[in-house]
C-alpha cells in the first residue's frame, strides 16, 4: 500500500499541483478536453486509479461528463451516470455540497456498484468525490476510486477538494463557451431558415421551405406542419416530408389531444426522447398510418402573438440536444410570420383577381354582394341583363330581381360560408319584359378582407327551349315505340306457343326475334325512365323484392350475347336471401345494362361477374369484367349523357345514354353508383340499396 501523504509533504504537494493544473487549464476552452486533463491531473496526484466528472446545468442536470478508466479515456455516458447523481456517492455530494471519503466501499451506504472496471467481482475499494463550486454556484463533481480499501485518507479528500475548487472555473468557462457556441449555431441556423423561409411569399413555397429547415436542422425522419382550421379550431396537418406523408396530409387532430394537441392547447414547446414513456402521446395516428415514431420535438407555430398551429420533428438521426426546443421554438416563430405573410398575400392577389375579372368585359352578369344579400356592385352586363341602372340595384337585395334557391345557398346564406360554390336554376324578372330562364352560380369571396358573395347569371333560355324540344320530340318517338313493340312482342309470343315441338330452327329464330325485341323494350322503357327522372319525378313502384332472383333474371337476359362472344358469365348471389324495396323493373335493367356493357367492351376469353355483398343498411352489387379497363380521363364523366369511353377503335357504338340511366334510377333508390378501372386490367361498376326495413333491422 501506498504510504499516506504526509504532513510535511502536504502544503508542497497541494502547491505544486494547483500550479500544474493552473497551467494545464489555462491552454484548455473546449469542455471535453478540461474535463480529460483535470481527470488525469488528479489520478495522477492522488493516485487513483479510474475517475468520473459530472458537469451540472444550473438546474442540476447532467449535461456532460468524461470517464477515465485503467488510463484510458471512455465515452462519458451522461444518462448512464443518472442513476450516481440519484442515489450514490457523487449525487450525495451534489445535494450536501460538501467533499465525502469513502474508506470501504463494502460497507458504506453511499456508495453503489458500478462496471467501471469491465464487471469484476472486486470493483473499488475506496473512492472520494469533492463538488465543483463557483461561489456557491454548482457546476460538477468529481470522484476517484481505488482498487484497494482505505487507501485515500482525508488528506487525499483534501487535495481532491482543492483539485475540485481549481477547475471548477474552467469547467464553468468551458461549459459556458459550449453554451455559447451553441447558442450561435442556434442563431446562425436560424438566420439561414429566416433567410430561406422569407424568400417566396408562395404559400405552398412556404410550406415546403419550413420543412426543409427543420428536416436540415435535426436530420429528421419526417417533419409536419399543423395549422388551426378557423372554423372547428382542429389542428389540420397542411404540410409533411416523410414515407407517410400523403396518408396524413388533410388529418384532423382536435386541440388538447396528443402531443401537437398539448402544445398548441398550452402554448408551450415539447420534447419526448421516447414518446412510449409519455401519455400525452397519441399512438392513433402511427397506428392509421402505420409509422413507428420513437422521439419527437413539437413546438407551436405563433402569428402577431396567436398560436395558429404546431410544428414537430419526427425520429432525428441523432438524439435531440438540449437546443432542440429553442431552435424549433424559434423555427415556429419565423413560419408564423411566413405563412401570415404569404395567406395575405395570396388574400390580396386573390382580391386583385377577382376585380380584374369583373370589371373586364364578361358575357355573364356579376353581382357583388354583402352576407345578407344586398348589391354592392356589378359589372355592365348586370345592367343590361337586368334593365335596372347601377345605381338602382346598389339599393335593391339580391333576390328582388330573381328567386334565390333557399334550400340551396341555405336560409341565411349559410351553405355559402365555405369556398365551395353553389349552383342553382332560376326565372329572372327585369325590369323590362318578360321573365328569362337563369343558371345562378353563387360563391363565398373575401374582398379587402371582407366576407363577400359573388353572384354569376346566366341567359340559359334558348337552352331550355332547345332540351324540351328535344325532349318532346324522343318522348313522343319512346311512346310511338313502346305500343308497337308490346304488339310484336305478343305476336311472336302467339306465334312461339303455334309451333309444333319438333320444329327447332324456327323456334330458334322466335326466340332471336323475342329477345331482340324485349331488348328494344328494355331501351326505350329505359330512356323514358330517364326523362322522368331527370324531370324530378320519384319512383313510385318500389316494393319489397328477393335482390337474388333479379340478379338470376338479369344475368339469364345476358347469357345469350355472352355466350356468343365466348366470354364468362358468372352470377355470385349471397347465401342469405336479400330484400329490397325497389322498383323491380328498373333495378333489373340496370343489372342487364352494365353486364351488356361489360360484354359489349370486353374481348372474346375475358369473363364478367355479377355479385353482391350487405355492408350496413345497404347492399352493394358489382359487375366487374376483365377487359380493356376505362381511362382516367374518361371515368369522371362515364355516367354523363352521350358519352362513351374511348376504349379503342371497332368498338361497339352507341348512344351513352344507359350509364347516366344506371346512374339515375341508383340515386332516385337513394343509393349511389361508382366506378373503379384500370386500363389492360379491367372495370368493376358498383351500385348501392338500402335494405328493406326489416332487414335492415335485423
Amino acid at each position: 500500500m501506498k504510504p499516506p501523504i504526509t504532513e510535511s509533504s502536504d502544503t508542497l504537494a497541494n502547491l505544486r499541483l494547483i500550479f500544474d493544473i493552473s497551467r494545464e487549464l489555462a491552454t484548455a476552452f473546449d469542455l471535453r478536453t478540461v474535463l480529460t486533463r483535470v481527470l488525469f491531473l488528479s489520478l495522477r496526484n492522488v493516485q487513483g486509479s479510474s475517475g468520473a466528472i459530472i458537469v451540472l446545468d444550473d438546474n442540476g442536470r447532467p449535461v456532460d461528463s468524461a470517464i477515465i478508466h485503467g488510463g484510458n479515456v471512455q465515452d462519458g455516458n451522461t444518462q448512464r451516470l443518472q442513476a450516481t447523481l440519484e442515489g450514490g456517492l457523487a449525487g450525495w455530494v451534489v445535494r450536501n455540497r460538501v467533499a465525502a471519503l469513502v474508506t470501504d466501499t463494502a460497507e458504506d451506504e453511499r456508495w453503489i456498484k458500478r462496471q467501471y472496471d469491465g464487471g469484476s467481482p472486486g470493483g473499488p475499494g475506496s473512492s472520494v468525490s469533492a463538488p465543483l463550486l463557483v461561489r456557491d454556484r454548482l457546476v460538477g463533481v468529481i470522484t476517484l476510486t481505488h482498487p484497494e480499501k482505505r487507501f485515500f485518507t482525508i488528506e487525499h479528500q483534501a487535495l481532491v477538494q482543492a483539485i475540485a475548487d481549481q477547475a471548477a472555473i474552467a469547467v464553468l468557462n468551458a461549459r459556458l463557451l459550449e453554451e455559447s457556441q451553441r447558442r450561435a449555431n442556434v442563431m446562425t441556423a436560424l438566420a439561414e431558415s429566416a433567410a430561406s423561409i422569407n424568400a417566396t411569399l408562395d404559400s405552398e413555397e412556404v410550406l415546403n421551405r419550413i420543412l426543409e429547415q427543420i428536416s436540415q436542422v435535426f436530420q429528421a425522419e419526417a417533419v409536419s406542419l399543423l395549422l388551426i382550421e378557423p372554423g372547428t379550431q382542429d389542428l389540420v396537418f397542411q404540410a409533411a416530408t416523410g414515407s407517410k406523408r400523403h396518408e396524413i396530409l388533410g388529418q384532423r387532430i382536435p386541440i388538447g389531444q396528443g402531443v401537437v394537441g398539448w402544445v398548441a392547447e398550452q402554448g408551450e414547446g415539447l420534447v419526448l426522447q421516447d414518446v412510449q414513456k409519455d401519455n400525452r402521446f397519441y399512438a392513433e395516428m402511427d397506428k392509421a398510418t402505420g409509422y413507428k415514431t420513437k422521439a419527437l420535438a413539437a413546438a407551436p407555430i405563433r402569428a402577431k402573438g396567436k398560436i395558429i398551429g404546431v410544428l414537430e420533428a419526427l425520429n432525428p438521426a441523432v438524439p435531440f440536444q438540449n437546443d432542440a426546443l429553442l431552435v424549433l421554438e424559434g423555427i415556429g416563430n419565423l413560419a408564423g410570420s411566413a405563412i401570415d405573410h404569404a395567406q395575405l398575400f395570396d388574400q390580396v392577389a386573390a382580391a386583385r383577381a377577382r376585380y380584374l375579372e369583373l370589371f373586364e368585359d364578361s358575357f355573364d352578369p356579376i353581382f357583388i354582394t354583402d352576407q345578407d344579400g344586398k348589391i354592392l356592385e356589378v359589372n355592365r352586363r348586370g345592367e343590361e341583363f337586368t334593365g335596372f341602372s347601377e345605381s338602382s340595384l346598389q339599393k335593391m337585395n339580391i333576390y328582388q330581381f330573381h328567386k334565390v334557391d333557399w334550400q340551396a345557398v341555405g336560409k341565411e346564406f349559410e351553405a355559402l360560408r365555405g369556398d365551395a360554390p353553389v349552383s342553382y336554376e332560376s326565372h329572372l324578372h327585369p325590369g323590362e319584359g318578360e321573365e328569362v330562364a337563369i343558371e345562378v352560380h353563387v360563391r363565398h369571396v373575401t374582398i379587402d378582407g371582407l366576407d363577400r358573395l359573388q353572384w354569376l347569371i346566366r341567359d340559359v333560355s334558348e337552352q331550355k327551349k332547345l332540351e324540351k324540344l328535344r325532349e318532346d320530340l324522343m318522348s313522343m318517338i319512346y311512346h310511338d315505340l313502346r305500343s308497337p313493340l308490346s304488339n310484336v312482342i305478343s305476336s311472336l309470343d302467339l306465334i312461339a306457343a303455334m309451333l309444333p315441338p319438333e320444329d327447332g330452327s324456327l323456334s330458334t329464330l322466335i326466340e332471336i326475334a323475342l329477345r331482340s325485341t324485349e331488348r328494344v323494350q328494355r331501351l326505350s322503357s329505359s330512356l323514358l325512365d330517364t326523362a322522368r327522372l331527370e324531370a324530378g319525378q320519384k319512383i313510385g313502384n318500389q316494393q319489397p323484392v328477393n335482390l337474388n332472383s333479379l340478379m338470376a333474371e338479369a344475368t339469364e337476359a345476358v347469357s345469350h350475347a355472352a355466350e356468343a362472344k365466348g366470354i364468362g358469365l358468372t352470377a355470385r348471389a349471397p347465401k342469405q336471401e336479400i330484400t329490397v324495396k325497389v322498383d323491380a323493373d328498373m333495378i333489373r335493367r340496370v343489372m342487364i345494362n352494365l353486364m351488356e356493357n361489360a360484354v359489349k367492351y370486353s374481348p372474346e376469353g375475358a369473363s364478367v361477374t355479377l355479385s353482391a355483398r350487405v355492408k350496413g343498411k345497404q347492399v352493394q352489387v358489382a359487375v366487374a369484367d376483365t377487359g380493356k379497363g376505362i381511362p382516367p380521363e374518361d371515368q369522371e364523366r362515364i355516367f354523363e349523357k352521350y358519352t362513351r369511353a374511348r376504349i379503342g377503335a371497332g368498338m361497339a357504338k352507341g348512344l351513352g345514354l344507359g350509364l347516366a340511366f344506371c346512374k339515375l334510377a341508383v340515386e332516385g333508390h337513394g343509393g349511389k353508383i361508382w366506378l373503379e378501372s384500370e386500363l389492360d386490367k379491367g372495370s368493376t361498376f358498383t351500385f348501392s340499396l338500402p335494405l328493406a326495413e326489416a332487414q335492415a333491422a335485423e
